[in-house]
C-alpha cells in the first residue's frame, strides 16, 4: 500500500502527495475488527457524560455554590458538547481509532501527535489509579468486606477488566453498555421520584418543596458569583470521559451514520441528567443539608425513608468506577497503538492479538495501574491527593487538540484537499476559538486554586521537558507497518 513505510514528516526528504497520505493513515486502522454496534455507540456516549463527579462530586458543589450548581454544569456542558461536535466533524471526515492523536498527525505534524497521544495516556494512567483506589474503597462500604484488605479489591478489578478488554472489542462493548445502564436507570429513578414528590407536595424531612426552597436560603447565588466562577474548574473535569466516542469510531460498524447521533444525544442528557438533578434536587431540600461527605443522591433517598439507599448509591458509583476503569484500558491501547503506527512509540504497541485487540498497549496500561494496587497497599489513604490533579492536564490538552484539529480540517476543505462534511460543528470557527478561550480560562482558574491546582499547573514546565526528552529518544524511531 502507499506510503505504509512512510517516515515522520520531521524525517522526510520530500512531502507526500495527498493520496500517499491518505492511504498512510488508512493503513493504520487495519486489523481492527468493527465489533461496536449502535446501542454500544450510544450508550457509550451517554456514559462518558455522567460519571462519579454527579454522584459523588455534586454534595460538596452545592456546599460551595449552592443552587448555581446547575448554571455552572449547564455552562460546562454547553462547551464539552461543542467539543464533542467538533470531534463528530473529523469523525465524519475520516473514522480513526487513533482519533485525536491521528488527527493530529494530519493536521499538525507528528510531534503534536506525540504530544496528544502521550499527555492522554498520563491522564489515563493517573485515572486509572484513582479507579482502581475508588473500587477498593467502595467494595470496604459493605460491613462483611472490613476486614479484607483494600489492595485485593483493587487488584481483583484490575484483573477482570483487564481480562475482558483482552478478549475482544465486543466485550469492551458490552461492559460499557450495562455499565452506563445502571448510571442512567439510578438517574431515572431518582429523576421519577423527586419529580412525583414535588408535584405532590409532599414534605421531605419537614421542608415542604418547591422553588421557595432556593428563594429562602439565600437565592441562586447564596455565596455570591465568585464561588461558581471558581467552581468551574472542578465541575468541567466531570465530563472527562467524552473524547471516548471519537476513538470508538475505528470499531464502529457505521461510524459516519452512528457517531451523529450519539453525540447530538448529549446536550439533552447532560440538560436532563445534570442541570435537571441539581434543580430538582435543591427544590426537594435547602441546598445546604447536602454535604461533601454524601452523594446528594442518598441524602434526598435517606430523607424520604428509603431502604437500603446507600447500598443502591454504592452500586451505581462503583459502577462508574468500573466503567472509567475499563474505558481507561480500551482507549490507550488504541492511543498507543496509533502513536506507535506514526513512530512516537515503540513498534511493539502496535501489534494486535489474535482477537483483533492492541494487547502491548492495553499491557502498559495495566502496568501503570498495578502501580495502584501497590499504592492501595502503601498508602491507602492517599492515593487519590497523589495522582487525581495531574490527570486534569491530558484532559485539557486533549480538548485542546481536537479543537484545533478541527480548525485545521475547515482550513483543508476551504483549500480543496479534504472533502467537507454533513456534520458541523454549529457557529464555528467562533465556537472553535471561543472553546478554547474557555479551556484556558479553567486552566487559569486551576491555577488559582491553592494548593492542588497551583501545584498542578507548576508541573507544566517538568512535562514539557519529559515531552522533550522522550521525542529525542523516539525520534529515530521508524513507524510501524501495518
Amino acid at each position: 500500500m502507499a506510503g505504509m513505510t512512510m517516515a515522520t514528516s520531521e524525517n522526510q526528504t520530500e512531502a507526500p502527495s495527498p493520496q500517499d497520505k491518505a492511504a498512510w493513515l488508512a493503513s493504520h486502522e487495519e486489523g481492527y475488527h468493527q465489533g461496536l454496534g449502535n446501542r454500544h455507540i450510544q450508550m457509550i456516549a451517554i456514559g462518558g457524560a455522567i460519571g462519579t463527579g454527579l454522584f459523588l462530586g455534586a454534595g460538596s458543589r452545592l456546599q460551595a455554590a449552592g443552587p448555581s450548581l446547575a448554571l455552572v454544569y449547564l455552562v460546562c456542558g454547553v462547551f464539552a458538547f461543542l467539543i464533542l461536535r467538533a470531534l463528530g466533524e473529523l469523525v465524519l471526515h475520516r473514522p480513526s481509532s487513533g482519533s485525536f492523536v491521528s488527527y493530529a498527525r494530519e493536521f499538525l505534524g507528528e510531534k503534536a501527535s506525540f504530544v496528544a497521544g502521550w499527555l492522554y495516556f498520563l491522564n489515563w494512567a493517573m485515572t486509572g489509579i484513582v479507579d482502581i483506589t475508588a473500587v477498593a474503597l467502595y467494595f470496604k462500604f459493605w460491613m462483611v468486606f472490613q476486614d479484607v484488605p483494600q489492595w485485593v479489591f483493587a487488584l481483583g478489578a484490575l484483573c477482570v477488566v483487564t481480562s475482558l478488554n483482552l478478549i475482544n472489542v465486543k466485550w469492551f462493548g458490552e461492559m460499557e453498555f450495562w455499565f452506563a445502564l445502571v448510571k442512567v436507570a439510578a438517574l431515572v429513578i431518582f429523576l421519577a421520584v423527586g419529580v412525583i414528590v414535588l408535584v405532590m407536595g409532599i414534605p421531605v424531612a419537614g421542608h415542604t418543596t418547591g422553588l421557595h426552597l432556593i428563594t429562602e436560603n439565600g437565592g441562586f447565588f447564596p455565596h455570591g458569583v465568585l464561588p461558581a466562577l471558581v467552581l468551574v474548574q472542578g465541575v468541567v473535569f466531570a465530563y472527562a470521559g467524552i473524547e471516548l466516542v471519537g476513538i470508538t469510531s475505528g470499531e464502529c460498524k457505521d461510524a459516519r451514520k452512528v457517531l451523529p447521533a450519539a453525540i447530538n444525544g448529549v446536550i439533552w442528557r447532560i440538560a436532563l441528567f445534570y442541570v435537571g438533578s441539581v434543580v430538582l434536587l435543591v427544590c426537594l431540600l435547602p441546598w445546604n443539608v447536602y454535604s461533601a461527605g454524601e452523594s446528594p443522591f442518598v441524602t434526598f433517598f435517606t430523607a424520604i425513608g428509603s431502604p437500603g439507599n446507600g447500598s443502591i448509591m454504592n452500586v451505581v458509583v462503583l459502577t462508574a468506577a468500573l466503567s472509567s476503569l475499563n474505558s481507561g484500558l480500551y482507549s490507550t491501547g488504541r492511543v498507543l497503538r496509533s502513536l506507535s503506527m506514526g513512530g512516537s512509540a515503540p513498534p511493539l504497541l502496535a501489534r494486535l492479538n489474535r482477537h483483533s485487540v492492541p494487547f502491548a498497549g492495553i499491557m502498559i496500561t495495566v502496568s501503570f495501574y498495578a502501580v495502584g494496587v501497590v499504592l492501595n497497599y502503601l498508602v491507602p489513604t492517599r492515593v487519590f491527593e497523589i495522582v487525581l490533579n495531574v490527570a486534569s492536564l491530558g484532559i485539557l490538552s486533549t480538548w485542546a487538540f481536537i479543537l484545533v484539529c478541527q480548525l485545521k480540517l475547515r482550513q483543508a476543505v476551504k483549500r480543496g484537499e479534504a472533502q467537507p462534511v454533513s456534520f458541523r460543528m454549529p457557529g464555528a470557527p467562533f465556537t472553535t476559538w471561543l472553546s478554547l478561550a474557555f479551556l484556558a480560562g479553567v486552566l487559569v482558574l486551576m491555577a488559582f486554586d491553592y494548593p492542588d491546582g497551583t501545584l498542578t499547573v507548576a508541573m507544566i514546565p517538568l512535562l514539557a521537558v519529559l515531552l522533550v526528552l522522550g521525542w529525542h529518544l523516539l525520534k529515530r524511531g521508524k513507524p510501524a507497518r501495518a
